[in-house]
């Protein structure tokens, strides 16, 4: 089994594939320097800035601003599903009205005649 410290030099940054979509390479990005600020809080050579910033991910604040944004993520997705449910309604009630004419002797040419 391999030591933390072994583990750690293998995954040198010269050493990283690069990521296959602008996505993974950002995400590699922030893996890196998540790796990095761990290292600096570990040996004690963080900045106050840097010990702020993980002392505020850690608050009650922070963590009901993070449920807010998922439940307005999922009201968000609610609404999208709604219109999109509302337009295939709309599309299947026109498509009726449509059939409706045609059975009562309406033709598609013209909308305003009479059925004989």
């Amino acid at each position: 089994m391999k030591s933390e410290k072994s583990m750690e030099s293998s995954r040198a940054p010269g050493r990283l594939r690069p990521g296959l979509t602008p996505e993974s390479n950002e995400n590699q990005c922030i893996s890196l320097a998540m790796d990095i600020a761990k290292q600096k809080l570990l040996d004690g050579t963080a900045s106050n800035s840097m010990i702020l910033h993980f002392l505020k991910l850690g608050t009650t604040r922070e963590q009901l601003e993070r449920e807010r944004l998922e439940v307005q993520m999922e009201l968000d997705k609610a609404k999208k599903e709604a219109l999109e449910s509302q337009a295939k309604v709309e599309q299947l009630y026109a498509e009726a009205m449509k059939a409706m004419q045609r059975y009562s002797g309406y033709s598609e040419e013209e909308p305003n005649a009479a059925p004989y």
